[in-house]
């Protein structure tokens, strides 16, 4: 009795635990909602890259802004998508109920750096009709429009 329970954790432990092991390490194919949701996020920055600006306004939710302003605006930003593989790797989909999902990728961009500037960024997209739409204030967002700006103010140092 004890002969066999000694041999069957052998085996599990050389065989089966290894296994499982490699099956954790792997990343898993993304299902065909998750990938709907990636080819509409790649097909944006397509969009914003090659500077069809009116077509990417039909893929952008909410904002004040109308067409000329969106694209006068992206056309000044500082940075844009990089090309091809540097686009968008490692990206995961989470949704957040059936209209709703969150990529979380490292984004790549080209612009006020030289070389492909990396941000790692969660981008919130919904659906309207079949399409995946992304909302204005996050692309700005990404082109690095925000209003905030950094301020700097030099305070001499005080004397004690």
């Amino acid at each position: 009795m004890t002969r066999t329970f000694l041999l069957m954790f052998l085996f599990l432990s050389v065989i089966a635990l290894p296994a499982e092991a490699r099956r954790k390490g792997e990343p898993r194919p993304p299902t065909s909602d998750e990938q709907a949701v990636l080819q509409d996020l790649e097909k944006i920055l397509d969009l914003w890259r090659d500077g069809r600006f009116a077509e990417l306004y039909d893929r952008t939710s909410g904002g004040r802004d109308g067409k000329e302003r969106f694209a006068r605006k992206l056309a000044a930003a500082p940075r844009k998508p990089a090309c091809c593989w540097e686009k968008m790797q490692e990206a995961r989909v989470s949704f957040n109920g059936d209209r709703a999902a969150t990529v979380h990728a490292k984004l790549g961009f080209e612009g006020s750096v030289p070389g492909t500037e990396y941000v790692t960024k969660g981008v919130k997209l919904k659906r309207e009709d079949s399409v995946w739409v992304i909302s204005q204030s996050d692309l700005f967002s990404l082109a690095d429009l925000s209003k905030k700006r950094t301020r700097y103010k030099y305070l001499p140092i005080q004397p004690k």
